[in-house]
């Protein structure tokens, strides 16, 4: 399922109308956008390069990213991973693109915590033993060899909704359930405890692609996120929005 795709940029600036996804998952409720002109322009280039992918979900991943910009977080950050758990486990879900030179760099399937559900993930949680997927918007650390192989740290920008990913292990990683041809007979792919896990023959060029001070967003319908998540309403908790993330730890327990 890796998915190499680019268009010229000042030809993708040029789009005005994105491509409508096929994909049938929960609507998302209306929302308008408080991004910058520029900021929702990139929104119809990242929908031209993933059709597939939900518009909306893209103009909150920019939005975030763009507060937690605004407030000095990884303003040199090149790369965004969008990943929409309001999707089946068994259709890709994850898209990394090259923000910078704008093209889509992976389009892919990824695995959710077993907390969080069957095919798809209903439930979402910062709490420790949860073994639930978190949401919200993460700022990536540093790789290294753990229990699962080659994984990449995650720290969560979101007090109360992400800001234990550090704590709880939370990481990306490679993992052998996240198999779509086993998952078939499943009705699932198999499921992490909580990380965002991908195919093992895409997680070492993936995660070197968005290793220090990359995005990473994580999406799913909740009404309560959405109304006090700090990033998703930035002019509004203007006042708490994100500091710089803390030192990531060195302990491999993940």
């Amino acid at each position: 399922m890796k998915f190499l795709a680019s268009l010229p940029f000042a030809a993708a600036l040029a789009l005005t109308s994105p491509q409508p996804s096929n994909a049938t998952h929960t609507p998302l409720p209306a929302r308008k956008s408080t991004m910058p002109t520029g900021t929702a322009v990139k929104v119809n280039l990242l929908s031209r390069l993933a059709p597939d992918a939900d518009p909306k979900v893209l103009d909150m991943a920019l939005q975030a990213v763009h507060c937690a910009q605004t407030s000095g977080v990884a303003t040199d950050a090149q790369r965004l991973a969008v990943i929409d758990y309001s999707r089946p486990s068994l259709q890709p879900r994850l898209w990394v693109f090259d923000l910078h030179a704008g093209k889509l760099l992976y389009e892919e399937v990824v695995a959710h915590g077993q907390g969080s559900g069957d095919n798809y993930a209903t439930r979402f949680s910062n709490r420790d033993g949860s073994h639930q997927s978190s949401l919200g918007l993460f700022v990536t650390t540093d790789t290294y060899i753990g229990r699962n192989g080659f994984s990449l740290r995650m720290d969560g920008l979101e007090p109360g909704i992400n800001d234990r990913a550090m704590s709880r292990a939370i990481v990306m990683h490679g993992a052998p359930y996240v198999n779509p041809i086993a998952g078939k007979a499943m009705g699932r792919l198999g499921r992490s405890w909580g990380c965002p896990a991908v195919r093992t023959t895409v997680a070492k060029p993936m995660l070197e692609l968005l290793k220090r001070g990359q995005f990473v967003f994580s999406y799913y319908p909740d009404p309560a996120w959405l109304e006090r998540s700090r990033l998703l309403n930035c002019g509004v908790h203007a006042s708490t929005a994100p500091t710089s993330p803390r030192q990531p730890l060195r302990n491999d327990h993940a």
